[in-house]
């Protein structure tokens, strides 16, 4: 597979290391979408998880959820909100003995006794929603205090409640929905194995437009006319030197020729060869490096390895993880010659360059959910 044309269109789209429990591979990846990255671009910002009451409980006017605490059970959540624990066993696909993580929301099968001062909320009833923005937020903020003073629940977006389907990664469903996977994670307690299971409910953020800048012009607006010349205004004087503009220095060189592989940074680089497409957040979240195909693909550092997985495509990824939640990615590999869990050191031969139009590796540097710039760790 060719994997760009003009302009160059490959990238690992940002890592989906969110997957399936109980699936042979640890992580998965999405490819969808090559060359585009994922971006909410602005133009909507997620909104906050709202509070639980006492027992956990947050209450829309079309489901309910609880949010698990540290080590609780569904037995534990069971005898909290009064429901039975083979209930919610059966409803979320979990054993009713399993600890659950912090933050892990936990879908309810029926209502329970809505939220109120008698639990712990400050507000009575479920969420009031509607389809606003921020600006309406911001006008209506007076008559929500009043509403909330009065026990009435506050107006918050009903969040789309999906169910995990065979296949699907975190990632996945975050680019289905348009929402940074990041949020996606912190409104439902995902861990940092970042892990989901086929059959778990997770909740979508929900976003909000923001506020309209009311010092930027509407499209198709026009900008104001200049001053036409006039004939009772003096000429410039021509004697007069125009301020000559500032130089623009040149674009950095993005075709870098890394002849050699250094051995004082953070991690090394896993090939030797041209950079042809740099590191752009969002867009191309590692550096994309030429080389011959055959050419041997080096661990970047020492590390375990946590993933062997394909794209969409069945193009090879490999993930390993060093310290401090530390992640390489390495795709457009081939001959693989690591193990799933194996151990590998800086420098050691984990699989070879892809044959590809042209062909190189793509090197993504992850801490965490975050892919960072792979320059700053190769110096």
């Amino acid at each position: 597979m060719a994997f760009f044309g003009p302009p160059i269109r490959v990238a690992l789209i940002g890592i989906g290391l969110m997957s399936l429990t109980g699936c042979q591979d640890a992580f998965e990846f999405d490819f969808r979408s090559l060359g585009a990255g994922f971006s909410t671009s602005g133009q909507a910002q997620v909104a906050d998880r709202p509070d639980a009451d006492n027992r956990g409980v947050i209450s829309y006017p079309s489901y309910q959820v609880a949010v698990a605490r540290e080590g609780d059970t569904l037995r534990d959540i069971s005898a909290r909100v009064g429901l039975s624990p083979t209930e919610l066993s059966r409803f979320n696909g979990l054993p009713e003995d399993v600890p659950l993580r912090a933050g892990e929301l936990i879908a309810l099968p029926s209502r329970v006794e809505e939220p109120s001062p008698a639990t712990g909320s400050v507000t009575t009833g479920p969420m009031l929603t509607s389809d606003i923005d921020i600006s309406d937020i911001a006008g209506n903020a007076i008559d929500q205090a009043e509403a909330q003073g009065r026990g009435r629940a506050p107006l918050a977006p009903e969040p789309v409640r999906h169910k995990v389907a065979r296949g699907e990664t975190a990632y996945s469903i975050s680019r289905r929905y348009d929402v940074p996977v990041s949020s996606l994670a912190e409104w439902n307690g995902i861990g940092s194995d970042f892990a989901i299971r086929e059959g778990q409910f997770l909740l979508i953020p929900p976003t909000v437009v923001p506020a309209k800048d009311p010092g930027v012009s509407e499209p198709g607006s026009g900008s104001a006319s200049p001053k036409p010349p006039s004939s009772q205004d003096p000429l410039p004087d021509e004697t007069a030197t125009l301020d000559k503009p500032e130089e623009t220095p040149d674009s950095p060189d993005l075709a870098t020729d890394r002849t050699s592989a250094s051995d004082t940074g953070k991690l090394a680089l896993p090939v030797v060869g041209k950079i042809i497409r740099g590191y752009s957040k969002g867009k191309n979240d590692g550096i994309d490096i030429a080389a011959d195909a055959g050419t041997p693909v080096k661990s970047a550092g020492n590390g375990t390895v946590a993933a062997i997985t394909r794209d969409t495509d069945q193009i090879p990824i490999l993930v390993i993880r060093h310290p401090n939640n530390l992640l390489t990615v390495y795709a457009g590999v081939d001959i693989i010659r690591v193990s799933k869990g194996q151990t590998v050191k800086r420098g050691q031969t984990v699989g070879e360059v892809r044959k590809g139009t042209p062909s190189f590796l793509h090197f993504e540097v992850r801490e965490g959910f975050e892919s960072v710039d792979p320059n700053e760790y190769l110096q």
